[in-house]
């Protein structure tokens, strides 16, 4: 894995976001861009924007901004605003080590995700083609996160496969280096170098053998962590200074 494929450093003013789609909205939309659940499909209370208050590059790096802010889009009322950015159509891979440097808030309700899904859909509609969660966390347990696959020929037959891990140095609400190395054999999770999990592929069964596309994201609410929002917590702000894709 020592071959850089490509780089987003956020500490340089000159990195834009011309590699990436900012989504907007609170919907789950299908391949047509139609709306196909509310919620994201998770039951997510935020309203995603392209907002400056919501998504900025600064010197600390890309930011990601929670805030309670209400808006209104076709008779529905959201109490929140995000941000949500994905590289699909202009970064996608298959195998290799991926880096994100991440710093991520803390507060109840909030929940920060660095994940992947299929840039095309080779085995049918989620969860059929798979997704790789690299980090998930739940901001109100600040040392404790997770990394995930999602597989399974249908809604009725999904498959989890959850690995948490404690940090033993810090919290979320520092930079960590949360990575992912993928190749034929297996998927592994990875903080700070310390490898905290590993699965193996079986060809058939789990779908991780096409390319996928990179999101970032800060939902607030859903049922990844069903409490309730302490809005204390906001504006709450993840922080992502670098991403690195390796190949050998």
């Amino acid at each position: 894995m020592n071959k850089l494929l490509w780089e987003q450093n956020f500490l340089n003013s000159q990195t834009d976001l011309s590699e990436w789609n900012i989504r907007l909205g609170n919907d789950l939309l299908d391949n047509n861009g139609k709306p196909i659940c509310p919620g994201w499909g998770n039951g997510e209370q935020q309203f995603y924007t392209d907002h400056a208050n919501n998504l900025y590059i600064d010197e600390f790096g890309l930011n990601l901004c929670a805030r309670r802010e209400t808006i209104e889009q076709d008779g529905r009322v959201f109490a929140y605003t995000s941000a949500r950015l994905d590289t699909k159509d202009h970064l996608s891979f298959c195998y290799g080590k991926l880096i994100v440097r991440a710093k991520c808030p803390v507060g109840q309700g909030v929940w920060p995700a660095i994940w992947l899904l299929p840039q095309e859909q080779a085995y049918g509609p989620w969860p059929a083609s798979g997704e790789i969660d690299i980090m998930e966390a739940k901001g109100r347990l600040p040392q404790h996160i997770s990394g995930t696959l999602h597989y399974g020929k249908d809604w009725d037959h999904k498959i989890t496969d959850e690995f948490s891990y404690q940090l033993e140095n810090g919290t979320i609400n520092e930079f960590h280096d949360y990575a992912l190395e993928w190749d034929a054999n297996s998927i592994r999770w990875l903080v700070d170098g310390h490898c905290f999990a590993e699965r193996s592929l079986q060809p058939g069964i789990t779908p991780f053998d096409e390319p996928f596309y990179l999101v970032l994201n800060l939902a607030v609410g859903g049922w990844y962590d069903n409490v309730a929002v302490d809005e204390a917590a906001l504006p709450a702000i993840m922080t992502v200074s670098g991403i690195w894709l390796y190949q050998s």
